[in-house]
């Protein structure tokens, strides 16, 4: 039995009406209103919302997140609002094979290039909201003003991340005051996700970009660039932790090379 589009159960989850082929096979499709329910309860509870319930205005930018993630048409922002479209950041390209190698703290490319089952490329993980998001967010701008906004904005952050399974204290190297830290979350289907933090009151021109480097820092991985104090990057798919243990995150030059500069801001061990 084909069952109905998410975005559609979140519409009748939220008492919009649907059409009679919709309403037929929802009467007949356990799965589906039961779905169905667990929606309309969120909705139900975020109507349910007064100003006296959440004081804290909602911050400047809460709808435009909310357009942005559900692709939203521009006529459904709020009265007075408009749905802005979300920018594109400029980054440095990272290159085609981002595992390099290095000697001590200044890396240089190889000569040749050694096998090596590790993978190579990152590719950024997006993963797709759940349908009850986005009926608890459509909710938020049918309740409107202050509880409507504050529970649109929360909804959407409130994601459980996966299991911690290493962590790391990133410290400064010489020449910069900073501090750090590094934590590996890894999900039930075992993707692992890195989230990196700076903190460091000193100003550099260039970029930062965050790698993996092996114990012996012979060998590094590019898992991208670090934009603002924190950021989360995948961890490649077979890449050993083990091996790859240190975390690293480097000040940057815009010079075209996509090797380490050689000038590492803070660095610390994952305890894997």
């Amino acid at each position: 039995m084909e069952h109905v589009d998410p975005e559609v159960l979140a519409l009748a989850a939220l008492g919009e009406p649907v059409d009679d082929a919709t309403r037929a096979h929802l009467e007949a499709c356990a799965s589906c209103a039961a779905e169905v329910a667990e929606l309309a309860s969120v909705v139900t509870t975020a109507r349910t919302v007064t100003p006296e319930d959440a004081p804290v205005p909602a911050p400047a930018g809460v709808w435009g997140r909310i357009h942005a993630e559900l692709d939203l048409s521009p006529g459904l922002a709020p009265d007075g609002e408009t749905a802005p479209v979300a920018p594109v950041a400029s980054v440095p390209v990272a290159p085609e094979d981002s595992t390099t190698t290095a000697s001590g703290s200044a890396p240089a490319p190889p000569s040749t290039t050694p096998e090596d089952d590790s993978p190579s490329n990152v590719v950024p993980l997006r993963r797709r909201r759940a349908p009850w998001v986005m009926a608890a967010a459509a909710a938020g701008v049918v309740v409107g003003g202050v509880g409507g906004a504050v529970w649109g904005g929360g909804l959407l952050d409130s994601e459980v991340p996966a299991p911690v399974v290493a962590e790391a204290a990133l410290d400064p190297l010489p020449g910069w005051d900073a501090t750090g830290a590094a934590q590996v979350h890894e999900a039930d289907d075992g993707t692992r996700q890195i989230v990196v933090s700076l903190d460091t009151s000193d100003d550099a021109d260039g970029y930062r970009e965050v790698w993996l480097i092996d114990r012996e820092v012979t060998r590094l991985v590019s898992l991208g660039v670090l934009e603002g104090s924190e950021g989360t990057f995948t961890v490649p798919s077979g890449l050993d932790l083990d091996d790859f243990a240190v975390v690293d995150v480097s000040a940057e030059p815009y010079d075209g090379d996509p090797n380490h500069s050689g000038d590492s801001i803070i660095r610390g061990i994952l305890d894997v």
